[in-house]
């Protein structure tokens, strides 16, 4: 890869890390270096990944989805799961993948705690603020 490509791709992640929010378009061209981005009703908007869940236990908390796009339980097709049932998670531990645009967002807990459901299927489509996995937080 010649070093002006190297160096575009390198900035260009840099530029998407910052982002605010979740964008609903991202282009980038080769020719003529361009990278455009385009977020819903022309704003950013903010990503949040973690929501407390409307079920009666008020004990619990989901981890959502930050973006629309397909859920991926496992690194890989036919791998082991992030999580399961009665795993105990730590904060910034991987408990999911979401897919959007080709791109792999990797969904990390925030708290310590049990995972008490995963309401997703494998492979299944899943909505901005969707719950993903139900933790029920360590006390403490």
């Amino acid at each position: 890869m010649p070093d002006e490509l190297r160096a575009l791709r390198e900035e260009t992640i840099a530029l998407l890390k910052e982002l605010p929010g979740v964008p609903s378009c991202l282009t980038v061209r080769a020719g003529d270096c361009s990278v455009e981005v385009a977020f819903p009703d022309g704003a950013p908007q903010p990503a949040p990944s973690v929501e407390k869940d409307p079920t009666p236990d008020d004990e619990l908390l989901a981890i959502t989805a930050p973006l629309v796009g397909t859920y991926y339980a496992a690194p890989a097709p036919g791998s082991e799961p992030f999580v399961k049932v009665g795993d105990h998670v730590e904060p910034g531990q991987n408990v999911a993948i979401v897919e959007a645009m080709k791109l792999m967002n990797h969904v990390t807990a925030e708290w310590p705690g049990e995972v008490v459901e995963v309401p997703v299927g494998d492979g299944e489509p899943v909505e901005f603020g969707q719950p993903l996995v139900l933790i029920r937080p360590s006390p403490g």
